[in-house]
């Protein structure tokens, strides 16, 4: 069984990824002894708080605009678990399984960095329900992205106080049940630790890795697919010169100018067509590394986010035991998450959208020189016609889910919370992107590989012919019409299979 060991100081977005995809007994999550000592300093420095009376935010006091509620020792408990269950708000569908497991990781690792007062028994117990997967119901609806995602985050408070739902063993069953079933015994909640649980970024965060790491391989995919398209239509490769990208070196254009150099390198196809006038390919082919290389620019900035992020303290007050200080302030505030979720949005919807125009060209004898719709008996079938319409309406409901969430504030609380990011309306847009883009470029797939076989015996490159082989194996040549929805999903299995990067990078070595 592999292990991996929080600190809050050095999790990884290929961690996250790691934990929030295995399966039941093949990992397990643990607290390093130094961050059980700090949670425990931090725990001691609450209670010292507690005896002495005098009001600290969130120990001893109301919440948000009733800040200025004193609550006496006695009450101190039910203060705690009244936040727990008045925050339980969440509407909508649960985030999946391994979202939801995301999120209990990187709110486990932000409580294991010792600035947050919790006791290290709940911290243990969340680590608990990720290693025997209990998974809480978790609405998808509910946070604002401020003053923590609080709604969502209650109802994996709940569930570890043995008041919720959960998902174990394959049923929704109560939390109680599942606690007991793996020997462990429900959370009993003392100051602070329902508001530490509840008062950060986890969700938005979640939503952002998860994404973050799928946009990874859709950006190269999106490579793949166009130097595919290339060889189907007989396009050139000019454009893709690297003289032409060193006059305009953005770091993504780069890459995918070096991306599709290696892609193409030894196509017959390529080379067989010098003198057939097509001196310029439209944008969709020509302007690929300026397009796709400024998409990889919004993956980037939006990695570089999310990693700071994922080792951040984000709940309200932090406890500073070394400086003798408990102080409140906004690490709770997502507008940084949100900002890079929506901004990575756009930036796959360009992929889709770029996409798009790649498999009309296909669809367009006058343009390809290709059987119409890629179909040999054009008029009796109807080949491919509805699979670009498909692509066109994912394509343009990008668009509406690309206006930005982040550039949207609703004051709450009695105006007490004024601005608020939305940061979670950003990642589950953001989500709802990335598989239409993958969705798309499947798609694309479909098409061109459909293409490439109108181009025998011509061969393209190495890699592509064995990219074409691997698709082969679960999507025969179009000869006569079908039901191409299982054809799409079949493409979609093997993208998210990592089958199709995987089958060109064992040739080409990995790509940029």
């Amino acid at each position: 069984m592999n292990t991996i060991n929080i600190n809050g100081l050095d999790l990884t977005i290929e961690q996250l990824h790691q934990v929030a995809k295995a399966s039941p007994g093949s990992l397990e999550v643990k607290l390093t002894p130094e961050s059980k000592i700090a949670m425990q300093r931090s725990r001691d420095y609450v209670f010292a708080i507690v005896e002495k009376g005098a009001p600290v935010y969130g120990i001893n006091t109301g919440f948000g605009a009733l800040a200025n509620k004193h609550i006496p020792k006695k009450d101190l408990a039910k203060l705690q678990v009244n936040l727990i269950r008045s925050h339980c708000t969440g509407v909508g569908k649960p985030f999946s399984k391994t979202i939801t497991r995301a999120i209990m990781l990187l709110r486990a690792n932000c409580l294991a960095s010792g600035f947050s007062g919790v006791n290290p028994e709940i911290v243990e117990l969340l680590l608990a329900f990720i290693n025997h997967h209990i998974s809480p119901v978790v609405p998808e609806k509910g946070s604002v992205g401020a003053s923590g995602d609080l709604a969502p985050l209650s109802h994996i408070a709940l569930a570890l106080i043995g008041e919720g739902e959960v998902q174990f063993q394959g049923k929704i069953v109560s939390s109680a049940f599942a606690i007991d079933q793996i020997g462990f015994k429900p959370a009993v909640l003392g100051p602070k630790d329902g508001l530490a649980l509840i008062n950060g970024t986890a969700v938005m965060a979640a939503l952002g890795a998860f994404a973050i790491e799928e946009a990874k391989r859709v950006m190269k995919l999106a490579d793949i697919s166009c130097a595919l398209t290339l060889d189907g239509v007989k396009g050139t490769a000019r454009a893709y010169h690297p003289l032409i990208s060193s006059l305009k070196p953005h770091p993504g254009q780069l890459a995918v100018t070096n991306n599709l150099q290696s892609l193409l390198k030894g196509s017959e196809i390529l080379v067989s067509h010098p003198e057939d006038g097509k001196v310029q390919d439209p944008y969709s082919l020509r302007c690929v590394p300026q397009v796709h290389g400024a998409c990889r620019q919004t993956l980037r900035h939006a990695d570089e986010v999310l990693t700071v992020e994922l080792n951040s303290v984000t709940d309200n007050p932090l406890i500073f035991v070394d400086h003798d200080e408990v102080i409140s302030g906004g690490n709770f505030h997502g507008e940084a998450l949100a900002l890079s979720m929506d901004y990575l949005a756009m930036g796959l919807a360009e992929i889709a959208n770029i996409s798009e125009r790649r498999i009309e060209k296909m669809m367009n004898p006058t343009f390809s020189d290709l059987p119409a719709f890629l179909t040999a008996d054009s008029g009796l079938n109807s080949g491919l016609m509805i699979a670009h319409v498909t692509a066109a309406a994912l394509a343009s409901e990008n668009k509406g889910l690309c206006h930005p969430a982040s550039v949207d504030s609703i004051p709450t609380s009695t105006d007490k919370e004024d601005h608020v990011s939305m940061g979670v309306t950003s990642g589950r847009k953001l989500i709802e992107v990335l598989q239409n883009t993958k969705t798309v470029l499947a798609i694309e797939l479909l098409c061109n590989t459909q293409a490439l076989d109108f181009q025998r015996p011509l061969k393209s490159s190495n890699a592509l012919e064995t990219l074409h082989s691997v698709i082969r194996k679960h999507v025969p040549t179009i000869v006569d019409d079908r039901v191409f929805a299982k054809d799409i999903q079949n493409i979609l299995s093997l993208i998210d299979n990592n089958d199709l990067i995987n089958c060109v990078e064992a040739i080409l070595g990995e790509l940029a």
